[in-house]
C-alpha cells in the first residue's frame, strides 16, 4: 500500500511571460482569432493573408509551437495566434490566453470538409454548435455538456457574411480528432473497420454540415468559463464527392471573421453604454 500523496500540480507560466504562447500579457487584445497552420488552407503564408487586410502587423510572440500577432481592423485591435492542428494544441493556447490575458472573446477560423451536397466547396460554415468528436474536451468536462457558440458572435458573424455576400451556411460542425480512420479514410496497409465506413453517411443523416478539428474545443472551454467563442471555416474538400480544392474559400472565412469582430465591438461598445448584461438587436 503505497501513502497517500497530495498532488503538487507544476505551474507552466514561469514569471510574466505563459509558456507556450509567449507573449506579453497587456499587449493581448480580447478579441482572438485561432487559426491552425494547415497545409490545406494556405497557400502563401498563413500570416500575410490576414496582415493584408490589417492597418497594423506586429508579432508580438513566437514559442516554435506558436506565433501570435496584433493587428488593427477598421480600428478594432485583434490578436491572431497560429497554432498547431487539433484539440490537445489549440486547448494549449486557449487556456493561456484565457488565465493570463484579457482575451474573453476566441474565434476559429480555418478549413473543414463537407458532409452535405448543399455545401460546395469555396463555401463558408459559421458554427452555431460541435459535435464534441474529439478528446481534449472530455478532460474538461463529460460529453454531454454542449459546445454552443456565443449568440453575439454567432450574430456578428452572421452579419459579417450577409454584409460581404459570401456564400454561407449557418449549422452543426462535427469535431475529431482524426485525419484519417475518424474520417473515413483508410490507414496504413488499408486499414478500416466497418464503424469507419458508416462515419460519414452517419453525420450526413443527421444533418451535420461540416468536419474540422478544432471548433469543438474552442466552444467548450469558452462556455464552461463564461467567454466567447465561435468559428468560421471555409469548405476545402466534400466527403460526399471526394473533391479537394486547397485554400478555397479560406480567403471569406479570413474577411468575415475580421469583419465579425468589427461588428462585435459594436455589439460590446451598445452593451457598455446601455450597461446591459446581454445584448439584444433593441439597444
Amino acid at each position: 500500500m503505497r501513502d497517500k500523496q497530495e498532488a503538487k500540480i507544476p505551474d507552466f507560466k514561469q514569471g510574466e511571460i505563459p509558456t507556450f504562447i509567449k507573449v506579453e500579457p497587456e499587449k493581448v487584445s480580447r478579441y482572438v482569432i485561432l487559426a491552425v497552420k494547415d497545409p490545406l488552407a494556405f497557400e502563401e503564408d498563413a500570416a500575410s493573408l490576414i496582415a493584408k487586410y490589417c492597418n497594423q502587423w506586429d508579432k508580438i510572440g513566437d514559442s516554435g509551437m506558436y506565433i501570435t500577432y496584433n493587428g488593427v481592423y477598421k480600428d478594432i485591435p485583434i490578436t491572431v495566434c497560429f497554432t498547431g492542428t487539433g484539440a490537445p494544441d489549440t486547448e494549449l493556447a486557449f487556456m493561456e490566453f484565457a488565465l493570463y490575458t484579457k482575451a474573453d472573446t476566441f474565434i476559429r477560423v480555418g478549413t473543414s470538409g463537407s458532409y452535405q451536397p448543399e455545401v460546395n466547396i469555396g463555401d463558408v460554415v459559421i458554427t452555431y454548435a460541435a459535435v464534441r468528436d474529439e478528446g481534449a474536451s472530455k478532460e474538461y468536462v463529460k460529453e454531454n455538456f454542449p459546445a454552443i457558440a456565443n449568440y453575439e458572435v454567432v450574430t456578428a458573424l452572421l452579419k459579417a457574411a450577409e454584409t460581404l455576400n459570401v456564400p454561407y451556411h449557418f449549422g452543426i460542425t462535427r469535431s475529431c480528432d482524426t485525419m484519417f480512420c475518424g474520417l473515413g479514410r483508410p490507414g496504413y496497409k488499408g486499414y478500416i473497420q466497418e464503424e469507419h465506413k458508416g462515419i460519414v453517411q452517419y453525420w450526413h443523416n443527421a444533418g451535420v454540415l461540416n468536419v474540422e478539428r478544432e471548433a469543438s474545443i474552442i466552444l467548450t472551454l469558452s462556455t464552461l468559463f463564461g467567454l466567447r467563442g465561435g468559428a468560421v471555416c471555409s469548405v476545402v474538400d466534400s466527403y460526399l464527392t471526394g473533391d479537394i480544392e486547397i485554400g478555397a474559400g479560406i480567403e471569406k472565412a479570413v474577411k468575415v471573421a475580421l469583419e465579425g469582430i468589427y461588428y462585435l465591438a459594436q455589439i460590446d461598445d451598445q452593451k457598455a453604454h446601455s450597461e446591459k448584461k446581454y445584448w439584444v438587436p433593441s439597444i
